[in-house]
């Protein structure tokens, strides 16, 4: 497995914004995130720089403006996160995750036939390895 990854939440709030957006400058995460919360763009920028540092942002200094691209998949990321809560919170148990999911909070119908089509193929692939 990868190296384990640990984000802050303005680090999450960040490869959020740019796993939507794609590249973007400072200055546009800053809008979408800092403003509103009225956060100074230094905060943002210092935030960037620092994940740019650890490796989780790339960046183009090509102009002026530099750029910034998460540096990981949003996929990724979430499976790192959900393994670490099923391994730590769960006792690695991934049932008594989904069941405690759908316990707290009632899923849609379309999600729950997601849900059944998701299982159903899961249950379609345990089959053939039998």
């Amino acid at each position: 497995m990868a190296k384990e990854i640990k984000l802050t939440e303005g680090e999450q709030e960040i490869l959020h914004v740019l796993w939507q957006s794609g590249p973007s400058s400072v200055r546009d995460i800053h809008e979408i995130i800092g403003a509103p919360k009225q956060k100074s763009y230094t905060t943002t920028l210092k935030i960037m720089q620092i994940m740019y540092e650890k490796g989780l942002l790339t960046r183009n200094e090509s102009s002026k403006t530099h750029i910034y691209k998460a540096a990981i998949s949003e996929k990724s990321s979430k499976q790192q996160a959900v393994g670490k809560i099923i391994k730590n919170l769960f006792k690695g148990s991934a049932a008594q995750l989904v069941m405690h999911a759908l316990g707290n909070h009632r899923p849609s119908k379309e999600e729950l036939d997601e849900i059944k089509t998701y299982l159903s193929q899961l249950d379609e692939s345990a089959d053939k390895k039998k």
